[in-house]
């Protein structure tokens, strides 16, 4: 099913006010042990660079950017959304934590991001490849701005591989998840959008298989919290 762009920026503009609330309650919280589990890995990666250029893709609120700019000492962070409400929140958020010399935010698209080839050291996504309106183009131009041997990190949302996770997943974002965001939010579709991508989503081996097509080498995935999360590592051949 493709992906209407212009639906998805007026979504997310419409929901932004209450994103973060909602991201929070909705995982319980468990969504910032996510990130923190990437960006470790990521700085533990980047360990050998001194000064490293970090791009985030689909940045949203910059919950991630943030982290990422906290983590890892004298990182420059770049994040990018194609939603101009997130992105305002986002500033925001950098301006509170006094990180607005380690951080800047442009608005682009993923599927045609506005750098050269072999920018930075590390690309970082944490819940955006679902909403690619061309995933392939979307990751392919990820790859692109990478220097080689770079890090490129994905976080994904994914359903559950055990039968009773899935069940009590099921149940979750099927019926409970979309009447909790209506009800915050204002917008249930957005919810019943988000449980529908993750359904929609290739499953990890298919994925991995994506990634190798577009340039990645040495890619791994680790699931989190029983597979409700997986976190794809690779590196640019």
């Amino acid at each position: 099913m493709a992906i209407d762009t212009n639906h998805i920026v007026l979504m997310f503009n419409d929901i932004a006010p209450t994103y973060d609330k909602l991201n929070h309650l909705l995982s319980l919280n468990v969504d910032k042990s996510w990130r923190r589990k990437a960006v470790r890995r990521l700085k533990k990666s980047l360990a050998h660079n001194t000064n490293p250029k970090i791009l985030d893709v689909a940045c949203g609120t910059a919950d991630s950017t943030v982290q990422i700019a906290k983590t890892i000492a004298n990182a420059e962070v770049i994040g990018i959304d194609i939603s101009d409400k997130m992105l305002e929140i986002g500033q925001e958020k950098v301006k509170k934590s006094a990180l607005d010399e380690k951080i800047r935010f442009v608005k682009s698209f993923a599927e045609d991001i506005d750098f050269q080839d072999n920018t930075f050291n590390a690309v970082f996504v944490a819940f955006g490849v679902r909403n690619f309106a061309d995933r392939l183009r979307g990751l392919s131009e990820m790859v692109r701005v990478v220097k080689p041997n770079g890090d490129i990190m994905i976080l994904e949302l994914s359903e559950p591989q055990n039968v009773i996770m899935r069940w009590v997943y099921n149940l979750y974002f099927k019926n409970i998840l979309p009447l909790i965001g209506k009800r915050v939010s204002g917008n249930g579709d957005a919810y019943r959008y988000l449980q529908q991508s993750v359904e929609r989503f290739p499953l990890p081996q298919e994925f991995v298989k994506m990634l190798e097509a577009v340039g990645c080498q040495e890619v791994t995935h680790k699931a989190l919290s029983c597979g409700l999360c997986r976190l794809y590592h690779a590196k640019k051949a």
